[in-house]
């Protein structure tokens, strides 16, 4: 019988970084996220299917009128899209590693969906103090930016782009067995 976990919000970040002028990195953070996992039983999460949603304008990079920006058109067109989601179509262990995976599966930002492959750490299992039964995950990887439609970028006088085109993204999670 298949098992439903739902995401543990108040245990869990979705983090980015991008490059600015190629010589540092900017972070920034999605404040407001859902998920769901479903897995075959209680005790394994191999061909897990996992969903999960981000509200675009919970972006925060703690700069104001950087996220305003980067909600408009020239970025994300929260608008307009106002989720970027994730559903899996696949989820293999890395190797003979038993906490190491690939997840595999469609991400839509700006209404442009592609296929991308992210590494994804089993952290354990757990019962709270509270008698909730709980999985964690660390989940990272990156993805360029352009082949999503968030295309804008400047350069600068000295010939310097503002906006690196490869996104990186780690994402801690902490799902609740229902």
């Amino acid at each position: 019988m298949a098992t439903k976990w739902v995401l543990d919000p108040t245990h869990s970040e979705v983090n980015f970084k991008a490059k600015h002028l190629v010589i540092s990195t900017v972070s920034g953070k999605f404040r407001k996220f859902n998920g769901t996992v479903e897995t075959p039983n209680d005790n394994s999460f191999d061909s897990a299917k996992v969903d999960f949603t981000i509200d675009v304008a919970s972006i925060d990079t703690n700069q104001e009128p950087r996220d305003e920006h980067l909600r408009s058109a020239d970025f994300f067109d929260a608008a307009n899209h106002p989720t970027i989601t994730f559903k899996s179509t696949s989820l293999k262990a890395k190797g003979n590693e038993s906490d190491e995976f690939v997840l595999t599966g469609d991400l839509t930002i700006r209404g442009i969906t592609k296929s991308i492959d992210v590494d994804v750490e089993f952290g354990g299992t757990t019962t709270d103090a509270y008698g909730n039964f709980k999985a964690g995950f660390d989940v990272s990887g990156k993805v360029n930016r352009k082949e999503f439609g968030l295309s804008w970028n400047a350069v600068t006088e000295a010939g310097s782009v503002v906006v690196g085109d490869i996104i990186r993204f780690q994402i801690s999670v902490q799902f609740i067995r229902q």
